[in-house]
């Protein structure tokens, strides 16, 4: 078994022991770095037990640390501080200001000063406005100190030595980093490969493994490397190859080694998760700017979380916070403007063909298209029909290549539509109307319609009220009905609707079968908890349980697989996993990825995102499709069991149920213990009663059986 990569904490706290093995005169200072605590992060832990006289946990000062750091350089030893949080290095500011970066160069001769302070910085943790913030711009241009940053690409190793043998330095660390593993062997996802440029402390590239060239850069410190990365999958189903460029050192930056790519770009942006004003990311640009300006397409743009303190609640935290949809959404809509035209997606040959109408027919009457149709485009694959929200032009405006162009709702998202092509709209569907896959939306024309459609822009009437769409029952009818004289109705909206065609497709089409185990989950809780614990991330039982079901993958493919035809079944490269979410407001299935290949943790962060998306009902598209496989979470406390349905073209759905405590006889004395209900819905037509049996066990073994569990929670 290929043994996983190690995760940013590990490699971090592996960079230490190796550094203090080979610098004996190495010290680390910080609050609480000792064992058995080991650092707030367990950055530090085994440290001190090695080299109890050069790890010395602190008095709460900051300030006081830094500086007896700097008077080891000075006396000449090195030092690594320690930051419980990197907010706090705004207490030490003077002391990196004023004493270590000027020490320097202020005696006469250049003094080394061999000091590297660390600091755990960023958000979306929940630890509110003075635990949360990205303090690195307050630090830029600091005459002899250098900044890094760590990120999933870099070995910490070599960005702590070289801060220590150049000093002095800071080492920013992004919380959220800690749990998630390296990348390594230049492979980022089964799309995304990287390759380091400029050397271990240079730049990641990360680019399409087809080798497609770049219409936008995007440059992020490692924090928000993995939203970038996302955003960059984002922008790949849009049509937009996004190159990512992720730098070991933050400053002073070296551009050499990535400017060819840069100036080859239609867009460079740059996201980071400080607030806008004297950023990083803006000295990038002006550096961009100043270097290759006359090969630039558009200036830099720079993407920066909102104007505010951070806030401790998880759903006004991500609002504030610089997120991947936002950098894509922005990408896109400044790269519409330098991106060459493509090729509308159905010909206008093709859309009168498909339409059964002659190629020359219009629909009112009006002049024949002659610009570019835009037609109605398949967005998921459970509805046949969208909801026209709004259109984001009059019809007749000019619009470019890229514009948002008209809102479409589904059954679970809003998706915004961009403008295939450049010309002058004319809509073919009111707001408020449903239009079909396929269906005729509007027309880019070359030049502006003579006068509006018939469909221009008409709003439809507000919706009915309950009492208003009951329809009256003829007179003798009503008068042989006891009651009140109006009827009472409740009016299924559109995400219920969606589940509903869902749910009536499932019976309809696939002959579901169902078993069950009942699973003993004490260890795997309690395992759970530990794990929370030195991690940070709040790891549960529906991540296990994802996490377990993935684990089964290699013995029973073919139950992860999809139906093809009535002989055919398309077996899934990646274990990719629907989760069931409702916040009250729609039931959704947003969809996990590669859960087999990522932590406990990273599939914690993924579901915590889902959460606060379904309270707000923001999901798009493309995260709530291509799914191999389905679990129904039902873990409140006393659900007994859930019969789910096969969401086709799935094979199956794993039902999780609640807690429950029973009785049992251990050694002949009565004991409670903790089980749930596992269940599985299986289309019986590629799925046997043997096999749903045996996988089920399988996950239940992999729930509760000690060596597996081990494996289960700390092998990935």
């Amino acid at each position: 078994m290929t043994r996983p990569a190690p995760r940013v904490v590990e490699a971090l706290n592996a960079a230490l022991h190796r550094l203090f093995e080979e610098r004996t005169s190495l010290h680390l200072l910080g609050e609480d770095v000792r064992d058995p605590y080991g650092g707030a992060f367990k950055v530090t832990r085994g440290l001190s037990a090695r080299h109890p006289d050069r790890v010395l946990s602190t008095p709460i000062s900051e300030a006081g640390i830094t500086g007896v750091a700097g008077g080891l350089a000075l006396a000449g030893d090195q030092a690594i501080v320690e930051m419980m949080f990197g907010d706090f290095a705004a207490l030490a500011f003077d002391q990196i200001l004023n004493l270590i970066s000027k020490s320097v160069t202020m005696y006469g001769d250049r003094v080394p000063m061999p000091v590297v302070v660390r600091c755990p910085v960023g958000g979306n943790r929940g630890y509110g406005p003075t635990h949360s913030q990205s303090l690195q711009k307050h630090f830029l241009g600091v005459p002899n100190l250098a900044l890094y940053e760590t990120s999933p690409f870099h070995d910490p190793y070599a960005q702590l030595a070289e801060g220590l043998d150049r000093g002095p330095a800071m080492l920013f660390e992004d919380k959220v980093l800690y749990t998630r593993r390296m990348f390594r062997d230049g492979v980022v996802d089964e799309h995304h490969r990287y390759a380091l440029r400029g050397g271990p402390t240079g730049w990641a590239h990360v680019s399409p493994r087809d080798g497609t060239a770049a219409d936008v850069v995007l440059i992020c410190p490692g924090g928000t490397a993995h939203r970038a990365l996302d955003a960059a999958r984002l922008l790949r189903a849009r049509g937009i190859a996004a190159h990512v460029l992720v730098p070991a050192r933050l400053y002073p930056p070296d551009l050499e080694p990535v400017l060819p790519l840069l100036a080859d770009a239609r867009l460079v942006a740059v996201a980071e998760e400080s607030t806008e004003g004297g950023t990083w990311g803006a000295e990038i640009a002006a550096r961009v700017h100043a270097r290759i300006w006359e090969r630039l397409r558009a200036p830099v743009l720079l993407l920066n979380s909102a104007d505010s303190v951070v806030p401790t609640a998880p759903h006004l935290e991500a609002r504030v916070l610089l997120g991947a949809e936002r950098i894509a959404d922005e990408i896109e809509a400044g790269a519409a403007r330098s991106l060459p035209p493509r090729a509308p997606a159905t010909p206008p040959e093709t859309f009168a063909a498909e339409a059964g109408e002659p190629e020359a027919a219009t629909t009112d009457g009006a002049e024949p298209a002659a610009g570019v149709p835009v037609a109605v485009p398949k967005l998921n694959n459970n509805d046949t029909a969208y909801l026209v929200v709004r259109w984001f032009a009059d019809d007749g405006a000019h619009l470019d290549e890229g514009d948002p162009l008209v809102e479409l709702e589904t059954s679970k998202a809003v998706e915004e539509i961009a403008a295939p092509a450049a010309g002058h709209l004319r809509v073919r569907a009111a707001e408020g109307s449903e239009v079909g896959v396929g269906e005729l939306l509007a027309e880019l024309l070359p030049e502006p319609p003579a006068a509006p459609g018939p469909e221009a822009r008409s709003v439809a009437p507000p919706d009915p009220l309950p009492e208003q769409l009951a329809e009256p029952l003829p007179e003798p009818a009503r008068a042989q009905e006891p009651g009140p004289a109006t009827a009472r109705t409740h009016v299924l909206d559109r995400a219920q609707q969606g589940t509903a065609a869902v749910v009536t497709r499932a019976h309809r089409e696939v002959p579901v079968a169902f078993a069950a185990v009942e699973v003993t989950v004490d260890a795997v809780l309690t395992r759970l908890r530990t794990l929370s614990d030195e991690t940070g991330a709040e790891v549960g039982l529906p991540e296990a349980v994802v996490k377990a079901v993935a684990a089964a993958h290699p013995a029973f493919p073919h139950l992860f697989g999809t139906l093809v035809d009535e002989r055919t079944v398309r077996l899934a490269d990646t274990v990719d996993i629907g989760v069931t979410m409702d916040a009250g407001n729609g039931l959704y299935i947003p969809v996990l990825r590669d859960c087999a290949g990522r932590s406990l943790a990273d599939l914690s962060d993924d579901l915590m995102d889902f959460r606060l998306k379904a309270f707000r009902a923001e999901f798009t598209a493309g995260e709530l499709s291509g799914g191999c496989l389905s679990v129904s979470l039902n873990t409140e406390p006393g659900v007994l069991f859930v019969q789910p349905i096969v969401m086709a073209p799935q094979l199956c759905m794993v039902s999780v149920g609640g807690p429950l405590t029973r009785l049992v006889l251990e050694d002949g004395v009565p004991a409670s213990t903790t089980v749930v209900t596992l269940g599985l819905a299986y289309d019986h037509r590629v799925v046997n009663g043997r096999d749903a049996v045996a996988f089920l066990r399988a996950v239940a073994d992999a729930l509760h059986d000690a060596e597996k569990l081990v494996e289960l929670v700390d092998g990935q």
